[in-house]
């Protein structure tokens, strides 16, 4: 039988069985490390104004993706003896690369005309993510990308009808991942690092801790006969398994 368990490891599901009678949803959480490209436009204005320049910054946010299995099987018996047939369907749950656009923001610089400008990453807990970036002085015209690895967590609830059906019943799944938070540190400094330097910063969200993404509701089609056990894995974007399978019982069960 497949195991039905929480990972504790980086990424990981588990099935919360539903309370109640025959044909009640399944909401299966989720929890992973989702690869986060992040592109930042920094546009500065005022660059020779005393304290300092705006600078104002804008971008894209691209999605490492989030797939699932679902696999149909018409029964477990006999791990030595009997041969199990099973059906599966790859479902897209967040496109790879699905992107998130990053709103203007203006920081306000404030060590004179031209200053230096550096940046670094930090999580949503105040936790170094890179180290100070140079970036260039202002009048140059600015722009970074970077990779991260940020925490998701989330669900989808599962939907059966149909669970007589010939040649399976259809499956809906939709729900919702949460992306923790992100944020870049923009310094602003008069020479390069060393003595007498004077340095102000100002921190900028690139992404809202929680922020959601929501799973649209999408039918699939099962093909193990009528009332076959229903098996969800989750996945990368690249197709790597997360977690274990997680086991949702018979179809007349969801």
């Amino acid at each position: 039988m497949l195991r039905k368990t929480l990972i504790t490891s980086a990424c990981g599901a588990a099935a919360l069985l539903a309370v109640g009678t025959a044909m009640a949803d399944q909401t299966v959480p989720v929890a992973c490390k989702m690869p986060v490209h992040v592109t930042c436009n920094i546009n500065e204005t005022g660059c020779n104004n005393n304290p300092g320049p705006t600078i104002t910054i804008d971008g894209a946010i691209s999605l490492g993706g989030l797939g699932a299995n679902l696999i149909f099987m018409n029964n477990t018996k006999g791990t030595h003896t009997t041969i199990v047939p099973t059906w599966a369907t790859n479902i897209s749950l967040v496109p790879l690369n699905t992107p998130i656009v990053l709103p203007k923001q203006p920081v306000l610089g404030g060590v004179g005309g031209n200053p230096y400008i550096y940046m670094q990453f930090y999580d949503a807990k105040g936790n170094a993510l890179t180290d100070e970036m140079f970036l260039g002085r202002c009048v140059q015209g600015l722009s970074f990308g970077a990779d991260f690895l940020n925490d998701v967590v989330g669900s989808t609830t599962v939907h059966a009808d149909g669970c007589s059906n010939h040649p399976g019943p259809v499956i809906t799944m939709g729900g919702q991942i949460s992306l923790s938070g992100l944020k870049a540190r923009i310094i602003f400094r008069n020479n390069p690092k060393g003595t007498h330097t004077a340095q102000t910063y100002s921190d900028v969200n690139i992404i809202i801790d929680g922020q959601p993404v929501v799973i649209p509701k999408s039918p699939h089609q099962g093909g193990a006969g009528g009332n076959p056990l229903i098996v969800l894995e989750f996945l990368q974007g690249n197709g790597a398994d997360i977690g274990d399978p997680v086991s949702l019982g018979r179809c007349n069960q969801l």
